[in-house]
């Protein structure tokens, strides 16, 4: 949560002993978290296995969402052949839920947004019956950059998504690989220009803040 919130900063020395006492824990559990979180693409190690945040460059953020694209979009057409009613039903309330969050007049929550639309995705993930595909994307990280941007978003923009999973519910409905294959192509593109311009847009309004 600390990278996500970008209180630990891209290039910073993470330190299992000053984690170990500000969580009140021995060393033993900060090290097999650490441990995941490299994993997960969080956290690098060094040659000297010093673990430092993790930083990701306009090119492996570009690479990351083209892959996403290709692999979501055969996680959404093997969802076409075999999600059933309730996968549907349970989309259908993830989206309205995801609409109700962007619309929500006591104020945006990026936690809200991005867990809805996170679970949407898994929805469609786990329909597609694929544990190869699944792994493979548990492997693009983009979480920490767009955690720290979604709030850049216009209504606009996150409204879109809506619009777009909706279509994508149309096309898992009718049981159209092609359609569906395609909208979630789009939909990834699409986000990934929106992040650039919100990056873009939020390096502008803070100058000489470490992306």
């Amino acid at each position: 949560q600390m990278i996500l919130e970008g209180h630990l900063k891209p290039g910073q020395q993470i330190r299992e002993e000053e984690l170990a006492e500000a969580c009140g824990v021995s060393r033993t559990p900060i090290r097999d978290a650490l441990r995941k979180l490299a994993q997960d693409g969080y956290i690098r190690k060094s040659e000297t296995n010093r673990n430092f945040v993790a930083g990701w460059s306009d090119a492996e953020i570009e690479e990351s969402f083209h892959l996403r694209a290709m692999l979501e979009g055969e996680a959404a057409s093997r969802a076409a052949e075999r999600i059933n009613s309730e996968g549907i039903d349970e989309l259908q309330d993830l989206n309205s839920c995801i609409a109700e969050t962007i619309s929500n007049k006591s104020g945006f929550n990026t936690d809200s947004f991005l867990g809805f639309n996170k679970q949407f995705h898994k929805v469609i993930i786990n329909a597609a019956d694929s544990n190869r595909l699944a792994t493979l994307l548990s492997m693009l990280v983009e979480e920490p950059i767009v955690y720290k941007t979604i709030k850049k978003y216009s209504s606009s923009s996150l409204m879109s998504s809506v619009r777009e999973h909706e279509n994508l519910i149309s096309a898992l409905k009718n049981r159209d690989s092609l359609w569906a294959k395609s909208i979630m192509i789009g939909h990834v593109r699409r986000a990934y220009f929106d992040l650039t311009q919100a990056v873009a847009d939020k390096v502008r309004s803070e100058p000489g803040e470490d992306e």
